[in-house]
């Protein structure tokens, strides 16, 4: 069983949530606590697996809660967030602090709602409990330094990256690790449509490398990243002598959409230009891709499983022999500008 304790000041959610929970069958909700004070009593008395929290709270808001809690007891965290371009900084700090994901808090009809959400929840829940998470450092060292501009990298070559749950942080580490002379960038994250535009303006302002949302029609430049939009398939495609990004609003692939598999896919005509990852994330999306880009002349790799904060997809690929490579998200920037570099 997961024993999962829920935070949040109104009580009519602590119910429905409850309730939602205890019909999965493998999870337990040990307590539920209307505000972080309450809360830091009961994880000592039940020892969660999970906490569900909510971001927006009374006393001490739900951010300040997390920070507190990864620096002193680390434990994987589910963030209820509200899932409006307004939510989406709060709910990407909380990310970059250490949840490990989050969900859609019902604004209406809750009870109607959260039934509908149920399998999500679930899912979330048993990802949570299977993450690696660490503890908190409020001072970043100056580890996430740019690789110097120097180095010469191959004309027409691009790096595309696929992540999942624990993507977004896992990609802050690659993108800020990146000189402005590099590749063109292309990445699917899963992600929320209204979270996408603020995670890659995120990006943006801590790299040395341009980041941004994908539009259609956009041109893969040196020094430039192009992320997914979050309610759209990403595919580069060739138009005379470049390589353009194409949004494609067409079924989910793998239960998603964007799709990492999409993404690596459509690279197939030029896959030995290409320099593809797999890191950290859920489920198989991009495993089969990151392979048809190997056996197209790809020089791939796969985040390994002590640096994920869950290796599913990453696993996925491995299992496959789909990576040529397989190291530390420590190392993966380095990895990907080598094979890149003349």
């Amino acid at each position: 069983m997961i024993k999962v304790l829920i935070v949040d000041d109104s009580p009519l959610l602590r119910a429905v949530l409850k309730a939602v929970l205890e019909q999965a069958g493998d999870i337990q909700v040990v307590g539920a606590a209307k505000d972080p004070y309450e809360a830091r009593d009961m994880i000592k008395a039940t020892q969660p697996d999970v906490l569900t929290l909510d971001i927006e709270m009374p006393k001490m808001n739900g951010l300040s809660f997390l920070k507190n809690l990864m620096r002193l007891r680390p434990m994987p965290v589910v963030m209820l967030s509200t899932l409006t371009q307004k939510g989406s900084p709060e709910t990407l700090e909380a990310l970059e602090v250490g949840a490990v994901d989050f969900i859609a808090k019902p604004m209406t009809n809750v009870a109607e709602q959260l039934e509908a959400y149920a399998d999500i929840l679930y899912q979330k829940i048993r990802t949570a409990s299977r993450a690696r998470v660490r503890a908190f450092k409020p001072d970043r060292d100056n580890a996430e330094k740019a690789a110097s501009g120097d180095t010469k990298y191959r004309s027409n070559n691009i790096i595309a990256i696929g992540a999942s749950t624990g993507g977004t942080e896992a990609l802050r580490e690659v993108l800020t690790k990146l000189p402005s002379n590099c590749p063109p960038v292309v990445i699917t994250q899963h992600i929320p449509p209204v979270f996408s535009a603020s995670f890659a303006q995120r990006m943006d302002r801590c790299c040395t490398v341009s980041v941004k949302e994908a539009e259609d029609g956009d041109v893969l430049g040196e020094g430039r990243v192009f992320i997914a939009p979050g309610d759209k398939h990403l595919l580069i495609a060739q138009q005379g002598n470049k390589l353009v990004c194409h949004l494609n609003d067409g079924d989910k692939v793998n239960r998603h959409k964007p799709a990492v598999d999409v993404l690596f896919d459509s690279l197939l005509p030029v896959a030995k230009q290409v320099h593809a990852a797999l890191l950290t994330g859920m489920g198989s999306d991009g495993a089969q891709g990151l392979l048809r880009l190997k056996e197209g002349g790809a020089n791939t790799f796969a985040q390994d499983e002590a640096s994920c904060v869950v290796w599913g997809m990453p696993r996925a690929a491995v299992e496959l022999n789909a990576a040529n490579k397989v190291v530390s998200l420590d190392n993966m920037a380095t990895n990907l500008l080598k094979s890149a570099s003349r």
